[in-house]
């Protein structure tokens, strides 16, 4: 077995990574188990993303395609340097010089890229379920980055991954999380994944930015920041997705920061070791003040930025381990 395949746990089988799944499409209907696998595995490639020599030949031969239909710099870059870590062959596809400009449609996209044999394929696409019926036309195994306000497992992933390692643990944390609900796919994944590791999750945001039958997720809810973070361990802000609005959600940005910005004098209600994750990009002085997003003692912006190489590393691992499908 290769060192970057062994966890911290020397002892630790390699039956213990089998991952179950041919695609990782979202949190929801993941156990804690397969949570942890992944984390666990992920564990190893920091360490290993933390020495001079950063490549290994875990994926020698195979190939990864990212295809966005949303524009990305942070994610898809993510997926390109954990692929190329693993020693995969990376490709980039452009949607705006491609095919799909001049009409092609998005089952004749897979099926052209399912002719090429790719052995994982990264989608990012604006309408929720889309990556899922591409992942039903390939052979691959397909990793969401992002479908419309549905799910973005990967972040879910780094953001537990950011946490776990900075509280030893995730049971039994009270994780609130702030701002634009509705429009968000972190939310939603990072609702499942938190609840479904033994974390206690509070959402906070104006009506306007809420789901409809928000009961149905099973977390508090709270319209005010101060009452909504108030003895929490984590406060995970989410950008104001400006791009996703159709009408009046906030009066204005100026009155958005002042109820619901996060500022040193807000965060002061949760409890005193309490921590601020953001996914990025940030809209400084609009969901978050400058001075907490930089602060190196609170603020896990920058760790979770790590993390997120070594979590995609471990699910193009896990994901390509025994897939008939994919072998190279």
């Amino acid at each position: 077995m290769s060192a970057t395949r062994k966890s911290k746990k020397k002892s630790t089988p390699e039956a213990v990574y089998r991952f179950p799944h041919r695609h990782l499409l979202g949190i929801e209907g993941l156990s804690a188990e397969e949570i942890e696998l992944i984390l666990d595995l992920a564990d190893s490639y920091v360490e290993q993303n933390r020495q001079p020599n950063k490549k290994s030949d875990v994926l020698r031969g195979r190939t990864l395609i990212n295809l966005f239909f949303e524009d990305s710099t942070r994610t898809r870059t993510s997926f390109e340097l954990a692929g190329k870590r693993l020693g995969a062959d990376v490709i980039n596809m452009s949607v705006s010089t491609s095919s799909i400009k001049k009409g092609e449609t998005l089952m004749d996209t897979a099926m052209t890229l399912n002719a090429m044999h790719p052995d994982v394929l990264c989608v990012r696409h604006g309408d929720s379920g889309a990556v899922k019926l591409l992942s039903e036309k390939v052979n691959c195994a397909v990793v969401n980055g992002g479908d419309g306000t549905h799910e973005h497992p990967t972040q879910a992933l780094l953001d537990a991954q950011t946490i776990r390692r900075r509280k030893g643990k995730i049971a039994g944390l009270t994780v609130a999380i702030c701002g634009d609900i509705l429009h968000s796919r972190v939310a939603r994944s990072n609702m499942h994944l938190l609840s479904t590791m033994g974390a206690r999750v509070r959402l906070v945001a104006p009506p306007t930015l809420l789901p409809a039958a928000v009961d149905r997720y099973g977390v508090e809810v709270f319209n005010n920041i101060k009452d909504g973070i108030a003895g929490c361990d984590i406060v995970m802000m989410l950008r104001l997705q400006q791009e996703r609005m159709k009408g009046m959600f906030v009066p204005s940005i100026r009155e958005y920061f002042h109820f619901f910005g996060l500022t040193a004098e807000k965060l002061a209600f949760a409890k005193p070791d309490a921590l601020v994750m953001h996914p990025g990009p940030m809209n400084r002085g609009v969901e978050i003040d400058s001075e907490l997003a930089d602060d190196i003692d609170r603020s896990l912006i920058r760790e979770q930025v790590e993390m997120g190489v070594a979590v995609r590393m471990a699910c193009f691992d896990l994901l390509t381990r025994d897939n008939p499908g994919n072998e190279p």
